[in-house]
């Protein structure tokens, strides 16, 4: 059984991030009728379905009703965001019983002060509201090494308008029960352009995740942004055997080895931090 799916339900983005790698593909959302299909098929497969590939998952108009149905099919929902939508869909995520929403604050990197602090206190607002109702909420800064300059401004901010218990820990701050603040190193995503990296390479793609694209198709992990490693298509195969495949099983065995089989993972930084 795996961890976790993710399941990308747009590729569609209001924002153009300065850490994220984007895609090539043509604009897309899925249909309720293709959740189904994607519900049906991962239902038993995993505890996770985690929102979150490529593109901002508020914007699509159904995400309270696909969180619904996945709740009713047993899984957790889980939601990765930019954080700009919200305060406007606020309502409409408590009422859905999410499990956790985990909002990259890093997103905002860039814009003028007036503007960030408007976005702290919209998602800080946010927070409160949903992590006292019980929802999961970390917020992100996985900017380490690189454009987090502001963080330290970020942090006195967040601070100034949440009261918590804000303990330290491995993964950054607990500031209560429900809410936390996670921080981690930026990295370089997959690349097909990009130099091969060190020969030892691992990766827990494909042993306790997978994600599936937006029209279907099945890839390894939440990095192969433009489906590179295709590894066939749920809404025409079975996706046990998609996941048993000989290119999915060589991928598996290559990693019990410390070894990448896909060209595409020859490129990835991320996978360089299990070395």
């Amino acid at each position: 059984m795996y961890s976790r799916v993710y399941v990308e339900i747009t590729n569609i983005c209001n924002m153009s991030c300065s850490f994220c790698h984007g895609h090539s593909r043509a604009p897309r959302q899925m249909s309720r009728e293709e959740f189904a299909v994607v519900l049906r098929k991962v239902r038993g497969l995993c505890r996770y379905i985690y929102f979150h590939l490529m593109g901002e998952p508020l914007l699509h108009p159904d995400l309270p009703l696909f969180i619904e149905q996945a709740a009713e099919q047993g899984l957790l929902p889980v939601i990765t965001t930019n954080g700009t939508l919200v305060q406007k869909r606020k309502n409409e995520l408590i009422a859905s019983g999410v499990h956790k929403v985990s909002i990259s604050l890093h997103s905002f990197e860039g814009t003028d002060k007036r503007a960030h602090e408007k976005y702290l206190a919209e998602v800080t607002d946010f927070a409160e509201e949903a992590s006292a109702s019980g929802i999961i909420v970390v917020l992100r800064l996985w900017n380490s090494g690189a454009d987090d300059k502001l963080n330290g401004a970020v942090l006195d901010f967040l601070r100034s308008r949440i009261d918590g218990e804000w303990t330290p820990n491995t993964k950054g701050i607990r500031i209560h029960d429900k809410l936390h603040l996670e921080w981690g190193d930026r990295f370089e995503w997959p690349d097909r352009e990009a130099p091969v990296q060190d020969c030892d390479v691992f990766c827990y793609g494909l042993r306790d995740h997978f994600g599936i694209l937006c029209d279907g198709t099945v890839v390894p992990c939440c990095l192969d942004s433009d489906g590179v490693v295709n590894l066939g298509n749920v809404f025409e195969s079975n996706i046990e055997s998609i996941l048993s495949s000989p290119r999915a099983t060589a991928m598996k065995k290559g990693f019990d080895c410390r070894k990448a089989t896909e060209a595409l993972c020859k490129r990835c930084g991320y996978a360089q931090r299990f070395k």
